[in-house]
């Protein structure tokens, strides 16, 4: 589970798997379209089959993009040709040093944005299932979480601050995305810590208490259980 502070599509080409999106789950297929805004908590399965690219649109990006996340199926051949001549388009401006390359990737990433306001009017919208109070209480459980996971609450004071109980919370959560409340939080937490480990040289004591661990030696355990190494192991091979 990720939050991210710039908005990101992902165009799968290859491959199947799952994608939970404000913790509701559902599958994607080669040739979906995923369209997630900067601030929404996700996660997707990525396997050794699936292919696809991701374009990252900046935190201050002037692109017009949807408020809403989005998950379209492509059917048609002439839009999955377009996206992918943006795509490529796109990446030789990135990694091009002629004049001008800035602007033309901005021009790019724009048409990104119409491409994907055109297929949402048009392509199969694959809807999340309707949201009943299961979903409702799942979504606003994801929302409260990516508010407030560095805050060292548990499940039982999410559930507390939802007016619910932690095993209702926990058997909605089941419902929604097939993962336990608990499963989700220290998911979230874990995704941030190895943020933290290979883009900071913060100590890992520090991380520990900045993510509401109750100890370096809980957050060791709880990180080395998730990903197989230590923080300490982590930051190295890194």
């Amino acid at each position: 589970m990720r939050s991210l502070s710039e908005p990101c599509l992902l165009w799968f080409t290859k491959g199947q798997g799952r994608i939970t999106i404000s913790g509701v789950t559902r599958g994607y297929t080669a040739h979906n379209a995923v369209f997630i805004p900067a601030g929404v908590m996700h996660a997707f399965e990525a396997g050794a089959q699936v292919f696809g690219s991701a374009v990252f649109f900046g935190r201050n990006s002037s692109v017009v993009l949807p408020k809403a996340s989005l998950h379209l199926r492509i059917r048609d051949v002439h839009p999955q040709q377009e996206i992918n001549v943006l795509l490529d388009s796109l990446s030789r401006e990135l990694e091009s040093d002629i004049p001008a390359h800035d602007r033309a990737t901005e021009a790019y990433a724009g048409l990104i944005g119409v491409w994907l306001e055109r297929q949402a009017r048009k392509a199969d919208v694959i809807e999340a299932p309707r949201p009943d109070a299961t979903r409702r209480l799942v979504a606003r459980y994801t929302a409260l979480l990516e508010r407030n996971f560095r805050t060292g609450m548990g499940v039982s004071d999410f559930a507390a601050a939802l007016g619910v109980t932690s095993t209702h919370l926990t058997r909605c959560c089941n419902t929604a995305c097939g993962r336990p409340a608990s499963a989700l939080l220290q998911d979230r937490r874990i995704f941030e810590a190895r943020k933290l480990l290979a883009e900071t040289k913060i100590p890992v004591g520090k991380i520990a208490e900045q993510l509401g661990f109750n100890s370096p030696a809980y957050f060791t355990r709880a990180f080395q259980h998730l990903t197989g190494k230590s923080p300490t192991a982590f930051r190295r091979a890194g």
